[in-house]
């Protein structure tokens, strides 16, 4: 089934390891649904929680829809995520260890309903950080070797 991807979080995989990946549904009002269709959303400093047994995402700006009241709009506000039970128990242990976060990742549309990957990350040192690169740096110029082919 293909995937109408909306916005991504490109900072997280310079400042996270992702250790496990995770889809979930997001609760949405209509209005909401039009402005993510027409690409305006934004993950930067997104994340999710589980508050009682529930999940939530934090942080992602979905900007209001330009045909729609938007006089008492947060674009900001929490949403609900749908998660299996067993799911939402498993992060929650996990979240509960130290240095473990879950952090948005991507929104995307799957087969007409809007779905947000969740990511279960750590925090780089500042050391992994300049390793990644300098790796990135070498791959890159190893690219452009192979592209100019043998001298």
């Amino acid at each position: 089934m293909p995937q109408k991807l909306v916005c991504q979080n490109k900072k997280a995989r310079h400042l996270y390891h992702i250790e496990e990946t995770f889809e979930a549904g997001m609760v949405l009002t209509g209005p909401e649904v039009k402005s993510l269709r027409a690409g305006r959303a934004s993950l930067v400093d997104a994340y999710a929680s589980i508050d009682n047994g529930e999940a939530f995402l934090h942080k992602a700006h979905i900007s209001p829809h330009t045909h729609s009241d938007t006089s008492s709009y947060d674009p900001t506000h929490p949403r609900k995520l749908l998660l299996h039970r067993r799911e939402i128990r498993r992060l929650f242990g996990k979240t509960r260890e130290r240095g473990l976060t879950l952090v948005a990742l991507r929104i995307y549309f799957k087969a007409g309903k809007a779905k947000v990957e969740l990511g279960l990350a750590r925090g780089k040192k500042l050391y992994d950080k300049r390793s990644d690169q300098k790796k990135r740096e070498a791959d890159r110029e190893i690219a452009r070797a192979v592209k100019r082919g043998p001298r």
